[in-house]
């Protein structure tokens, strides 16, 4: 039996959290185009016959600009302790710059394996996808440079594979029948937050939060959390069309999650400077 901890490092928004989903077999982490979409360290699971291969889904490195990033990269920085292999990802769609320069000196001089996964290369031309290759392999001693797309699946059996190679002997470290450490509730909060997101544009999903209320039977109460007046207003929309649409997206996803149909009552409340607010995030478990 072979088991480990695998760190998903890189830059915000190179899709982290679309390919530990790929990996895990089953959508554990939201997605969206927002960069910052992950908050907290999430533990995918993907459990063989033979391995349990844990991924941690980290935030991307930042600049810390609030408390909230800065606790974000606060997790990021102390990831890295007791694990086994990182996965340095990477956008085939994006040059190499100072950011991907950053965390490879900080992945490399851990003295553990690294393994590069290229990711969003479908669509790209093979001279394109070489390029890239060449730049993401000139940043250090890696173990593995694998071209992938977490979207469409090419390549993700091969990294797995490889992933899984590297990881030492031992038992697993979760029931084999879980996905991930989240919560249900956890779980919800997040999809709930995945549909605002990809519905609102600007400052509004950064200052987005979820919290729920209530969860009993086939009653699901939860508060979506903004930071000023105007932002609650564009998330509400013109006679609650935007927060009902929230709710039209979300709500398949949340019953197949539990496997039961809800009743999903969402309200918009507004929360001044929470990510600013220690107590705030404590609360929220950021």
């Amino acid at each position: 039996m072979k088991s480990g901890f695998v760190a998903v490092a890189g830059r915000p928004n190179v899709g982290k959290s679309t390919l530990v989903n790929a990996l895990v077999g089953e959508k554990i982490a939201i997605t969206s185009n927002v960069p910052n979409t992950t908050r907290r360290r999430i533990y995918g699971v993907a459990n063989g016959e033979d391995y349990q291969l844990v991924l941690a889904d980290l935030p991307g490195f930042q600049k810390p600009m609030d408390k909230l990033t800065e606790r974000m990269q606060k997790t990021v920085d102390t990831s890295f302790a007791d694990i086994d292999v990182v996965l340095f990802v990477m956008s085939a769609r994006e040059r190499i710059g100072a950011g991907d320069r950053f965390i490879a000196r900080r992945v490399y001089a851990l003295g553990i394996p690294v393994i590069i996964a290229l990711n969003k290369v479908d669509n790209l031309t093979p001279s394109h996808i070489v390029t890239g290759m060449k730049a993401a392999a000139a940043l250090g001693d890696f173990h593995a440079l694998h071209p992938v797309s977490a979207v469409t699946k090419d390549g993700v059996d091969e990294l797995r594979g490889d992933l899984i190679h590297l990881l030492p002997e031992g038992q697993p470290f979760f029931e084999r029948e879980k996905a991930t450490d989240q919560t249900a509730e956890q779980r919800i909060a997040e999809l709930i937050r995945e549909k605002a997101l990809q519905l609102t544009r600007d400052e509004v999903p950064h200052s987005i939060s979820v919290e729920v209320e209530e969860f009993e039977g086939k009653l699901l109460r939860a508060f979506l959390l903004v930071e000023t007046d105007s932002q609650k207003q564009i998330l509400v929309g013109k006679k609650g069309a935007m927060i009902r649409e929230v709710g039209t997206r979300a709500r398949p996803e949340i019953e197949a999650l539990v496997g039961r149909k809800i009743f999903l009552e969402l309200k918009v409340k507004v929360r001044p400077k929470w990510r600013r607010d220690e107590n705030q995030l404590n609360r929220l478990g950021l």
